[in-house]
């Protein structure tokens, strides 16, 4: 399905990574494939990526418009064009997610709103030439039902969700004349290194497990199938979405008890 396609994937820490469920996904059906990394996850990142036919590997931290520019550099130097991104990128201080909301303080507000929406945008923005030169492409993000509900700790992260959400939005918008497409993936509670962060999350997998019409919990492989679509030509008609894979969960009108 992605034969000759080229494509980033910003977000793999490790094996449990949503991002790395996707890239597996992407270069299965045939994508060459770029993956990012912060510094400390470098030696992991770079282990998983071998086992990608002709993926490639480089640094960059989001938070440094210089570190964007020169991945983007690397990547138009390497690939001569781009057809996939993927963001997968969320972050918020432990204090903000322990605490109340109400009790967020102006920079933990500032970082998780930077971290892990204005990335999309600034990854969105350099990307948009490499693109053009290829005739269009897809980027895809990760959001999470927060966004839209109250989920007891999950707190700035749900704002910064509605914030992604939102730019997803705005840039498919934008970014569709060139036949670019932006659309997000609402996934269920996945035991990743950023979900272990958030205080309850057992009880929170444990309830979308008897409450979700499937009754059980995402995998990470299952998001990469929904990357694929995304990816791929067959979803050319789809942008500017929200597209939930979390064992149906959001349709239910059940409460999640955590405390």
């Amino acid at each position: 399905m992605l034969q000759g396609k080229l494509g980033v994937v910003f977000g793999v820490a490790n094996r449990r990574s949503i991002a790395w469920g996707i890239a597996q996904a992407l270069s299965g059906a045939g994508a060459r494939l770029a993956l990012t990394y912060q510094e400390r996850v470098g030696d992991t990142v770079n282990e998983l990526a071998a086992t990608l036919p002709g993926s490639m590997t480089m640094p960059c931290d989001v938070t440094r418009d210089e570190d964007i520019e020169g991945t983007f550099a690397r990547l138009d130097e390497a690939f001569g064009g781009l057809d996939i991104l993927v963001h997968s990128l969320a972050f918020a201080p432990h204090e903000a997610l322990a605490g109340t909301f109400v009790d967020t303080t102006r920079e933990a507000f500032r970082i998780a709103l930077d971290v892990s929406a204005y990335s999309l945008v600034a990854l969105a923005r350099a990307a948009r030439p490499l693109m053009e030169r290829r005739g269009g492409g897809s980027i895809i993000t990760m959001t999470y039902l927060g966004s839209d509900r109250v989920f007891p700790r999950y707190n700035v992260m749900g704002v910064a969700k509605a914030a992604l959400e939102s730019s997803v939005r705005y840039l498919a918008s934008e970014l569709g004349p060139p036949s670019i497409r932006v659309n997000a993936i609402s996934a269920g509670p996945i035991r990743t290194l950023a979900a272990r962060s958030i205080p309850g999350f057992p009880r929170m997998e444990e309830h979308v497990r008897q409450a979700a019409p499937l009754r059980r919990n995402t995998e990470a492989a299952e998001v990469g199938d929904v990357a694929l679509f995304l990816a791929s030509d067959l979803s050319r008609g789809v942008t500017g979405e929200v597209i939930f894979c979390d064992s149906g969960y959001h349709v239910m009108g059940t409460s999640m008890p955590l405390g």
